[in-house]
């Protein structure tokens, strides 16, 4: 099996969170691989455009009426996002460092892997009391 469609096959079997997960590892990833870098390096600015658009697409979800999430969670995701938009700027501008938002990252992809456990346990729990055979 080549590693596209593992990967397309890995992509079609995650949940929302692990999807979540995955894609702050690599928003993540490359604010790590900017860190350092000199403000006028493109891997800085396409690094922060990458993370505002990832906190960006959060709020908006965030806002859109029908959300499921808990009122008070959605409004701290907006606001975490309008300080990642407001933070970023001063990072492009070399006011700042690009650490602060690793670790805004880091926080959310350490609640997403909580998430994703409780998830398994939850769901192996299920199977355990209706007599399945089956393991997750």
């Amino acid at each position: 099996m080549s590693l596209k469609a593992y990967q397309t096959t890995q992509k079609a079997n995650e949940s929302s969170s692990q999807t979540e997960y995955r894609l702050f590892a690599d928003v993540t990833r490359a604010l790590m691989d900017a860190k350092g870098a000199s403000k006028l390096d493109k891997k800085v600015h396409d690094a922060l455009h990458w993370n505002r658009q990832l906190w960006s697409t959060l709020a908006t979800d965030c806002a859109v009426e029908g959300n499921m999430l808990p009122k008070q969670l959605r409004a701290s995701i907006i606001s975490i996002s309008i300080w990642v938009s407001k933070y970023s700027s001063q990072v492009a501008q070399g006011e700042e460092d690009v650490q602060a938002l690793i670790d805004i990252n880091k926080n959310i992809m350490e609640g997403l892997s909580a998430q994703a456990q409780n998830n398994v346990a939850e769901a192996k729990d299920t199977n355990d009391s209706t007599g399945s055979n089956y393991s997750v």
